[in-house]
């Protein structure tokens, strides 16, 4: 049995980019990650401790998303590491970071990095 645990369209406000000018005026961020996790003792035993905690999943991404960096990827491999750390038991994932209004010219709506561990 695969089991997984997911969160969607988690909307950030933060300071990510390459050019100095997208660190310091910020964008919007959309965020999904679905991680998987054997949780079937939980679907028996009703236990939180017996499962992957999303309101814990959701504060690693806020921190992490807090940490202005150049490249979207740098902010997903700390994303992932710390699901890692405090969640030993995941064996995987998928991880989008979006950024909403990329500085791009033309007619776009994001840019996203997509990470599948």
């Amino acid at each position: 049995m695969n089991t997984f645990v997911e969160l969607r369209k988690i909307r950030f406000y933060a300071y990510h980019g390459v050019a100095e000018q997208e660190r310091c005026v910020g964008n919007d961020y959309e965020i999904y990650v679905k991680v998987k996790y054997p949780f079937k003792d939980a679907m028996e035993t009703d236990n939180l401790d017996a499962t992957l905690n999303y309101a814990q999943l959701y504060e690693i991404i806020c921190r992490e998303m807090k940490i202005p960096s150049h490249l979207l990827e740098h902010v997903a491999g700390r994303i992932i590491r710390a699901i890692q750390t405090e969640f030993p038991l995941s064996e995987g994932g998928i991880l989008s970071i979006s950024k909403q209004k990329p500085p791009i010219s033309g007619d776009i709506e994001g840019a996203s990095v997509i990470v599948e561990w």
